[in-house]
This record gives structure tokens, sequence and C-alpha cells, in this order.
């Protein structure tokens, strides 16, 4: 019986914790004085300059971001 009731008591404290800290800090995610539009715009945004800097950290890290050092030119 016990180890059923700290279990039980381990799930209440979980649903408690998730309560006080997980809610409020997802119900916060909105700025004041913004539009459903405007919130999907910003995230868009940021999904789109976290995607840009990642492709530059990947080109950058396979040292495709510098120019080529080969000629156009047909050598003999």
């Amino acid at each position: 019986m016990k180890r059923v009731s700290g279990f039980v008591c381990k799930v209440v404290l979980a649903a408690v914790l998730f309560v006080v800290v997980w809610l409020p800090a997802g119900c916060s995610m909105d700025q004041l004085g913004e539009t459903r539009a405007e919130g999907s715009r910003r995230h868009r945004r940021i999904l789109r300059i976290n995607r840009q800097e990642i492709m530059a950290d990947i080109d950058r890290l396979l040292l495709l971001d510098q120019p080529s050092k080969l000629t156009d030119k047909r050598i003999p």
C-alpha cells in the first residue's frame, strides 16, 4: 500500500508542478496587444532566422562559405 501511495503522491506533485510552472509560462507567450496573425508572423520570422543561422553554421563547418580558389581557365 505504501508503494501505491508514494506513486500517487508523485503523480499529484507532478500535476501540481505542471499547473503552477508550465501553464502560466505557456499562456504568457503572446505579447499584450498582439493579434494572433502578428504572433504567428513573429514565430515564423524567428524560425526562418534560426534556420538561416543553422545553415550558415553548417556552411562554415563544411568550408562552403569561402570562395573557390579554382581557376576558370583550362590548363594543358
